[in-house]
């Protein structure tokens, strides 16, 4: 499904020769053309496909940091236009850089869009990266390019929701910052904005309730994979739609699909400190149906359904051990690991014929 632009302005910032930080501001929006949309697209996708997500809200702080809302306020009211309500926005950049001391430069991206059932405002500040090409005289010619897909400083505002529901504590969402930095240092400072909702907390919430469910209906070991592959598959499409968790609608999932008997609903609605409806964080439900770890020079991942099968774990001597290996694994140990035997030889790797590798 595509996005459906309505405004998009670029500033730049940048410092000038004294080491100064200054605004270039647009005095107009770009015309909305297909390439244009195909460009809000790309942004669209590459911050959907981020799993560093955080939630928040507009906070009712100092006068400074209520600059970003108000203006914003009057210009969906009608009271201010577009292009001077993000040049407020920008004037309001600029001075949260200054005040925290960041040298971030860049071009500046103020846009309105709508995507499925709601409207949404992003603002992200990108970098404008020189590419070297060559032309059609064979000459090698510098330009300047956005990567949409390393996308950081950026926040996404759910105006549907926000005008819907303005008591909520997650119609803004941002990606976490880069390691040793984080965006509420200033991007979330400089729109008058806090860490609201937590919605890793709640999919660590979800993950928690259906092993216990399944624990309280006593299924049998195919069973609860079934209803951890069910949860997985529904979460996925909902990431997919741009669409939150619905508790009530995942039960009746359940239901349908895996022939429950109880009611998951009602089961979470017990003792479960859960959201009616949540967004889905894809990195934390892929631990439905896989085994991850990491540590010692090590990293390991597979299908949860594998284990008793091709894969056993001993506790007792904390052994792992895999029967028919991923094809290009086992070329690569003949190649450059063959194993050793205790009476010098080597052993070579086999694969099990019975086991499709995982």
């Amino acid at each position: 499904m595509n996005v459906s632009a309505t405004n998009i302005i670029l500033h730049s910032l940048n410092y000038n020769s004294e080491g100064v930080l200054q605004c270039k501001m647009r005095e107009g929006e770009l015309p909305i053309s297909p390439s244009i949309e195909q460009f809000v697209m790309d942004l669209h996708r590459n911050y959907q496909s981020k799993s560093n997500k955080a939630y928040a809200y507009f906070a009712d702080d100092a006068e400074k940091s209520q600059i970003f809302q108000r203006a914003l306020k009057e210009e969906l009211n009608g009271e201010l236009d577009f292009v001077g309500f993000s040049q407020q926005a920008a004037g309001r950049l600029v001075d949260e850089l200054k005040e925290h001391d960041f040298a971030e430069e860049g071009v500046l991206l103020v846009s309105k869009y709508s995507w499925t059932t709601s409207d949404y405002l992003l603002v992200a500040l990108l970098q404008n990266n020189q590419s070297i090409s060559v032309n059609e005289n064979l000459e090698l010619q510098v330009s300047q390019h956005i990567e949409t897909s390393k996308i950081q400083l950026v926040a996404r505002i759910d105006l549907t929701l926000l005008e819907r529901d303005p008591e909520a504590n997650r119609y803004i969402s941002f990606i976490k910052g880069r390691v040793g930095r984080k965006v509420s240092d200033f991007f979330l400072d400089f729109m008058g904005a806090k860490e609201g909702f937590d919605a890793k907390a709640q999919n660590q919430g979800l993950l928690k309730a259906v092993e216990e469910f399944c624990e309280k209906q006593e299924l049998p070991t195919e069973q609860k994979q079934e209803v951890r592959e069910v949860t997985f598959n529904y979460c996925k499409e909902q990431i997919k739609e741009g669409q939150d968790i619905d508790l009530s609608n995942l039960s009746e999932e359940f239901k349908s699909t895996s022939s429950l008997e109880g009611s998951f609903y009602d089961f979470v609605s017990e003792d479960y400190q859960l959201e009616e409806n949540f967004p889905a964080d894809k990195t934390l439900v892929r631990k439905l149906t896989k085994y991850v770890g990491q540590g010692g020079g090590m990293n390991i991942s597979f299908d949860q359904k594998h284990l008793g099968t091709s894969i056993k774990y001993d506790e007792a001597s904390d052994t792992l051990t895999i029967q028919g290996i991923p094809p290009n694994l086992r070329e690569q140990l003949k190649r450059d690991a063959l194993i050793e035997t205790d009476s010098g030889s080597f052993l070579d790797i086999e694969p099990d014929e019975t086991k499709a590798p995982f």
